[in-house]
């Protein structure tokens, strides 16, 4: 039997919207918010397991860029778990809230092109000149939700174009299986041959999800070869919030406000945007500009970067089960998010013990479907010419005015579509559809 739709309302079925002529600013959900009931009956193992691997990811390798950009800054140990500590909760709250409203896996993080872009900015500015422009994208963000500018700009993108640069961005978690597997095969090895077996006789597949089956692979070839490295130094184990009073200085403004703002609701935000419509949701695009911007202004208050809805994890987040029932996994991972942000100086130090094969390895394979389906929505049909450009210019690393390589590949991309491919824009046009 399908599932409850998660299709939002249209102009024309919303008689609030077709009173006024207008969208509403904030995208109403198309049925009333889950309840307890609803997700003890909606939740299971698959949910559960996608909500715990969206979790590993994020607090593993974006954990270590956070760790790496925040010591090479000067940042100390108290100021650097903060930040943890905030980009953790933002991310649990944000999550939890939007996907009990929208009964669909919405998931919030933070940006790390975001993250990578103040590494040069913290050699030269003062930490509080940083989080003042922290305070100021996350006003700029809520101010340009508030317009509904994001959202007819997320309309206008051809849905390939999209698709092409978050086949760009998801290509290394492909290829990390490789080198993961070529690098440490003691403990890749076993995960790849769980999550082969499992897929390949359903009856196995059935029983334990091959995501699932391939985490737990994973920690017992980590156990067994024991590649555990947990730092014998130890440290706090609750996290304590250390507000940084924000500077606001034009050097610091002028140089992180655009450029983190653009990452927000282009570069991440679209990127979610889009691997949830891949699955078949309709993420609320206003909505998500409006908590990225109100999460950005509370990470601020623990000098952390700005929130915002990310790919990856709304990828691992529906990368199994009935479409209808997978909030229930942005539920489990917003749960532990928070649990995370508690313990964060704990958890933090857990999760870098554990080898790098182990991460790369399970984040790989949890990817490969929406890297899959990337590829099919971007090279499949029209505006593929537009899409290649995307692709290209985005895996390029294209770098300009401290903006990421992803914008510049819809840019660009874009451009090029428009140019030689007219015919496949005046249907786009003619109909209203798009991306």
């Amino acid at each position: 039997m399908p599932g409850p739709s998660n299709h939002l309302p249209t102009r024309e079925s919303d008689p609030a919207a077709a009173a006024t002529g207008r969208d509403p600013l904030l995208e109403r959900p198309a049925q009333r918010p889950a309840g307890i009931r609803d997700v003890i009956r909606d939740l299971g193992a698959p949910f559960a397991s996608n909500g715990v691997i969206g979790l590993i990811f994020s607090a593993s390798g974006p954990i270590a860029v956070t760790l790496a950009v925040g010591a090479a800054g000067g940042l100390s140990q108290a100021q650097m778990a903060s930040w943890v500590c905030g980009i953790f909760l933002s991310a649990g709250l944000a999550t939890i809230v939007m996907s009990l409203i929208y009964r669909q896996p919405l998931g919030f993080a933070w940006s790390i092109p975001g993250t990578v872009l103040l590494g040069p900015s913290l050699q030269h500015l003062s930490f509080a000149e940083v989080v003042g422009a922290f305070f100021t994208t996350g006003v700029l963000v809520l101010a340009l939700a508030a317009t509904g500018v994001v959202r007819r700009i997320m309309a206008g993108i051809p849905m390939p174009i999209v698709m092409a640069m978050v086949a760009a961005v998801f290509l290394r978690f492909g290829t990390d299986i490789v080198s993961s597997t070529q690098a440490n095969p003691v403990v890749a090895g076993p995960m790849v041959l769980v999550f082969i077996l499992l897929a390949a006789i359903p009856a196995l597949g059935r029983w334990i999800p091959p995501v699932l089956g391939t985490l737990i692979a994973g920690i017992i070839a980590v156990a067994a070869s024991g590649q555990f490295a947990l730092d014998p130094a130890g440290g706090p184990i609750v996290a304590t919030p250390v507000f940084t009073a924000p500077e606001f200085t034009w050097a610091a403004q002028l140089e992180l406000v655009v450029p983190l703002a653009i990452t927000v609701l282009i570069v991440q935000n679209g990127q979610g945007v889009a691997v949830l419509r891949s699955a078949s949701h309709r993420p609320p695009v206003n909505a998500f500009a409006m908590a990225s911007g109100g999460f950005s202004i509370l990470n601020a208050c623990f000098g952390a970067v700005s929130a915002c809805v990310t790919g990856p994890t709304n990828a691992l987040l529906t990368s199994s089960g009935h479409k209808h029932r997978q909030y229930t996994a942005a539920l489990v991972y917003g749960f532990l998010s928070l649990v995370f942000a508690l313990f964060a100086p704990m958890l933090t130090r857990f999760m870098l013990a554990t080898p790098e094969a182990f991460v790369l390895a399970l984040g790989g394979i949890a990817m490969l479907r929406a890297l899959q389906q990337a590829f099919v929505t971007a090279f499949a049909t029209k505006f593929t010419m537009g899409a290649l450009v995307t692709f290209v210019v985005t895996i390029s690393g294209l770098d300009l005015f401290n903006i990421h390589a992803a914008f510049w590949g819809i840019v660009i991309g874009y451009g090029v579509s428009r140019l030689l491919e007219r015919k496949d824009h005046a249907p786009e046009e003619s109909t209203g559809s798009s991306c």
